[in-house]
């Protein structure tokens, strides 16, 4: 196993967990690194770094910033938002994976990019419920913009140090499979 596979294993599983805080700031990351030159992706995803991506990913990317600043507006992205991430997750880190078989490098790219981000939309999306609980939503542009500062802060810190960056992404998801568990006992609790 070459410490290539695991750098590109590890840029696919660190952006797509990145998709758990928005989806398209990793996106368009892994667009504008491959555009530059950064990163390269398998084959047949050569299309993330193309100018029609990148000027998509741009658009969408500001569309879902600004939405998150709009009252309950950020309630409602963030339930489209939990199956795009997962998705997205999917697709980025399938696409840094190099595996020639397609139903194994699918597989994998959803079990481990999919479903990094569908923990940390999960745990994105019990913030957020929680800070509209107790604050009327008043603190939610305070969250989005802590979530928008980790997508950032993370993606570009996967691109470019991404050994580093899976350790700390692998904190994050264990930390937040640990806030999800101590929930779900006390939801259980509270309903004996």
């Amino acid at each position: 196993m070459s410490l290539d596979w695991i750098t590109t294993a590890c840029i696919g599983i660190g952006l797509a967990a990145c998709c758990g805080f928005r989806v398209f700031i990793p996106l368009l990351v892994a667009s504008a690194a491959t555009k530059l030159g950064l990163v390269g992706t398998m084959d047949g995803f050569e299309w993330i770094g193309g100018w029609p991506a990148l000027a998509g990913l741009s658009l969408a990317t500001v569309l879902e910033l600004g939405g998150y600043y709009i009252p309950w507006v950020d309630n409602v992205l963030d339930t489209v938002a939990t199956p795009a991430s997962i998705i997205a997750g999917t697709l980025l880190s399938t696409s840094f994976l190099q595996i020639e078989n397609p139903v194994l490098q699918w597989g994998l790219g959803l079990m481990l990019g999919g479903g990094s981000a569908g923990i940390v939309q999960a745990g994105t999306s019990l913030l957020r419920l929680g800070s509209t609980t107790t604050t009327g939503g008043l603190a939610n542009p305070a969250v989005a913009t802590g979530e928008n500062i980790a997508s950032l802060v993370l993606s570009i810190l996967t691109i470019l140090l991404p050994l580093v960056a899976i350790i700390f992404v692998g904190v994050v998801v264990i930390f937040v499979i640990n806030r999800l568990q101590a929930k779900r006992k006390v939801w259980f609790t509270r309903r004996e």
